[in-house]
């Protein structure tokens, strides 16, 4: 069992251990019973069954009676407290189309379903099962995998390593969706899938199959990569790119280059990862591009502080829209907010989260959102580096940017739609402001937004 997968299980038991919520449905507020067959299974296949499914990342499977019926008190106690289904943006700052929120109702059924002795019902009452893809979020067209096993070892740091894989795609094409799994779940605490374009010197001497760590002369840039392909995170599942007759780009002749962070498990074991693509149906009206976003590699967390602050900028060069948010930090991280500057000078916040680090979710923003030319996009993250924060590797250390996850990162994962035309999407996008900074003992804090600071 992973440490995810434990780490859900015992948040379950847990919660189920609390004292009664005062949400608890009695026998006299409706005459009809819940049974699961009639009210339960349809919110489960709308909310939980895309994770709580076997092969997914959840412990137990709620895709039956007989499944779901053992942990029909934890399931209450979780959704009444609100840990489950793991949600973490403020509803007051943007609208998501894949909002994990359960309705007052839904609680409500699922309350009234556990204090009423979780009844089975009627076969003929219940819907039809979901057709999942068994292994995938959906139906592949292709599927990319590394050649080989990667070694790891047992105990110990294991640094990041890159693994260049021939994709050979014979022509241009626009990817609909994709969907990045781990061949050992114990193993990957996440991955990207980059796209490696045809006469890129990044890693253009390596030997398919063989994993490079960073420092190594074949890894060199990954900033030649054209684009994230796909990711891998706890909870974040597949990624669909076609809600705005949009799709990804990958030129042809290029190949996948899978950036992997393993961790130790205490026993040696093998990964070989795979990567699902769904290709578009015809050309999108627009490019869908990932950016790292705003980011902080200049971040300076000072000892035992509680609530530092980072901030990070990046400025747009060209009329673009904003379809999606991923923030990215470590064990220290608390929150996260975006802000835009206008060019008018206007201030807006977007999107406030707290955060989550066994939870690294992805927001799909409900509409495209537009960003003018000139606009400053800005991250702010707080972290806790005191002897509070239980999960803290070392509240002593002044910590600064680093790849492990006893280092600290600081940006946030954005999803623009562009121009299907434009040859350097990266050119849309320049750091500035705090960003630009050199590394100080603390910050760059909000502070840093009045100064002029070019590059």
């Amino acid at each position: 069992m992973s440490w995810r997968s434990v780490t859900l299980a015992t948040l379950l038991l847990a919660i189920a251990a609390m004292t009664a919520s005062t949400m608890r449905a009695t026998a006299g507020e409706d005459s009809k019973p819940v049974t699961f067959d009639k009210d339960v299974l349809p919110i489960l296949q709308k909310n939980c069954q895309t994770c709580h499914r076997p092969g997914e990342i959840a412990p137990m499977s709620f895709l039956t009676y007989k499944d779901t019926r053992p942990w029909a008190k934890a399931i209450k106690e979780a959704v009444v407290s609100r840990q489950m289904p793991p949600w973490f943006a403020d509803p007051n700052y943007g609208h998501f189309a894949n909002d994990r929120t359960l309705s007052d109702a839904t609680i409500k059924t699922l309350v009234a379903w556990a204090d009423g002795g979780a009844l089975e019902g009627d076969a003929k009452d219940a819907p039809a099962p979901v057709n999942f893809v068994e292994g995938w979020s959906f139906k592949p067209d292709m599927v990319i995998e590394m050649p080989q096993d990667i070694q790891l070892p047992p105990t110990g740091t294991i640094n990041y390593k890159s693994i260049l894989v021939k994709a050979n795609f014979p022509e241009d094409v626009w990817i609909s969706a994709a969907d990045l799994r781990p061949g050992n779940t114990a193993a990957v605490h996440h991955m990207r899938a980059i796209v490696r374009p045809p006469g890129s010197q990044w890693m253009k001497d390596a030997v398919p199959g063989v994993a490079y760590e960073s420092g190594d002369p074949e890894v060199g840039r990954q900033g030649e990569g054209t684009d994230l392909l796909g990711k891998f995170n706890p909870g974040l599942g597949g990624q669909d790119f076609s809600r705005f007759e949009s799709a990804k780009f990958v030129p042809k002749g290029s190949d996948i280059v899978f950036s992997m962070h393993y961790t130790a498990t205490g026993k040696p074991a093998t990964d070989r990862s795979r990567l699902a693509l769904v290709f578009a149906k015809k050309p999108p009206k627009l490019r869908y591009f990932v950016s790292d976003g705003p980011t902080g590699s200049n971040l300076a967390i000072p000892a035992g502080d509680s609530n530092a602050e980072i901030v990070s900028e990046m400025t747009t060069t060209a009329d673009t829209q904003l379809v999606y948010l991923q923030p990215h930090m470590h064990l220290r991280g608390k929150d996260y907010e975006v802000r835009l500057i206008r060019p008018s000078g206007k201030i807006e916040t977007i999107f406030r989260a707290k955060w989550d680090f066994n939870w690294q979710l992805g927001f799909d923003l409900a509409e495209p959102l537009s960003i003018p030319k000139g606009t400053r996009i800005v991250g702010i993250a707080h972290y806790d580096n005191s002897a509070n924060n239980k999960y803290n590797p070392d509240p002593t250390k002044l910590i600064f940017w680093g790849d492990q996850n006893w280092d600290e990162m600081q940006n946030c994962f954005m999803g623009f739609l562009i121009d299907p035309n434009l040859k350097d999407p990266k050119a849309l996008f320049k750091r500035s402001g705090p960003s630009l900074l050199p590394r100080g003992t603390s910050g760059p804090t909000l502070d840093t937004l009045t100064l002029n600071v070019t590059k």
